[in-house]
């Protein structure tokens, strides 16, 4: 996924994710691509209207936080897809369009909302459920504490390329099968490249009863251990 978003490619998210982030009161931000009086007559609640065919001249709209995400949704998919370019275009890392539009939202069950949007959009970023500070992460990256276990859960390949002391390298995608390599007596810190598998790793560990963090930041690693984490 990092090789696929960084070469600016389209990201698509489910309507079950988008419900899943709402519910957990994510902060996002939220966009309907759609002709104002489209949106008007139903939208997802927290929308902002912000108008495909004009996504280019409201570059200055969008959030100073590069890492902010943000989901598109429109009636159709090409308008969607021209829009997600432009906005990755400007360096929106975590850019994603709402698979299937409102259609889709809709036929999953989820709500509408009726009534004009907010054209200004606000963006206040808040802690994901589980991540860690970056202070905090170097402290323990650092002190490598008895009762902390960095578990590094970038592919095999890409942990030989630079991987911090001290981590074990387990990749997210095999974490539910080697759980038996990973002490439950220890709090697990888990981290990638960019936050993303970080993150879902995360919600493995935390389903199965393990006490984990995450770290929601880029984080570059060579081959001697040294590293240099960036929020942007």
């Amino acid at each position: 996924m990092p090789v696929w978003k960084k070469a600016g490619n389209i990201v698509l998210s489910t309507p079950q994710n988008l419900k899943e982030s709402i519910e957990k009161d994510i902060s996002m931000v939220l966009i309907d691509l759609r002709k104002a009086g489209d949106a008007k007559k139903e939208h997802i609640k927290g929308a902002v209207s912000v108008l495909a065919e004009g996504i280019s001249k409201a570059k200055d709209k969008f959030p100073a936080d590069k890492k902010a995400p943000i989901v598109l949704y429109a009636g159709d998919t090409k308008s969607a897809f021209d829009s997600f370019k432009n906005v990755r275009g400007w360096g929106y890392t975590n850019t994603s369009v709402l698979s299937g539009g409102i259609e889709a939202w809709k036929n999953a069950g989820n709500p509408v909302e009726g009534g004009e949007l907010k054209t200004d959009i606000v963006y206040v970023p808040k802690p994901r459920p589980g991540e860690i500070t970056v202070e905090e992460f170097k402290k323990i990256a650092e002190t490598l504490p008895s009762d902390k276990l960095i578990l590094d859960v970038k592919d095999v390949d890409e942990a030989t390329e630079g991987m911090l002391v001290g981590a074990k390298n387990i990749p997210t995608q095999d974490i539910q099968a080697r759980l038996s390599e990973i002490p439950k007596d220890k709090e697990i810190i888990a981290y990638c490249n960019t936050g993303v598998r970080a993150e879902m790793a995360y919600h493995i560990l935390k389903d199965a009863g393990y006490k984990a963090r995450f770290l929601n930041a880029n984080l570059k690693i060579d081959k001697n251990g040294k590293y240099e984490i960036s929020k942007e």
